[in-house]
């Protein structure tokens, strides 16, 4: 195995997913893919002219995200992990699959945040899409 994706998306879960995902790049010494996708950008804002303050909101989030990536990034070189911190922007499980094909991905860790049936029929659920349409296996961490 050469090629780790760990997906990060900063909740409560997210330095159990890092740490599992550093503990296989280790023992595989595998490349490690930090991957946060960042909720794309509002239809009503896009390039046109818009609301400046939910411009610079977003634009703040995106720097914050961006930071935190860079800190994960270092400490996890500091212990010897191999690893690239990438934020990319989009539709979630679209960018990830595509980030899992470009990267030429082995393994996915990914947090599950362990919601009911019915919270997944409603609004989704982007780990059991990675699970269904991911061409590689895929490690969920559990909430608890």
């Amino acid at each position: 195995m050469k090629t780790i994706l760990a997906l990060v998306d900063f909740s409560d879960i997210t330095e159990r997913v890092v740490s599992a995902a550093a503990d296989e790049a280790k023992a595989f010494a595998a490349t490690l893919y930090l991957v946060h996708v960042a909720a794309p950008d509002p239809e009503f804002i896009g390039y046109e002219v818009g609301p400046q303050t939910v411009r610079k909101s977003i634009a703040d989030q995106f720097s914050k995200e961006h930071r935190a990536l860079q800190t994960m990034e270092a400490e996890l070189k500091g212990e010897g992990v191999v690893v690239h911190a990438l934020l990319v922007q989009g539709p979630t499980l679209e960018k990830i699959l595509q980030e899992i094909k470009r990267l030429s991905v082995e393994l996915v860790i990914m947090g599950s945040h362990g919601h009911s049936s019915l919270h997944n029929l409603l609004v989704g659920s982007v780990t059991e899409g990675v699970l269904r349409r991911s061409p590689c296996p895929v490690l969920a961490v559990p909430r608890r």
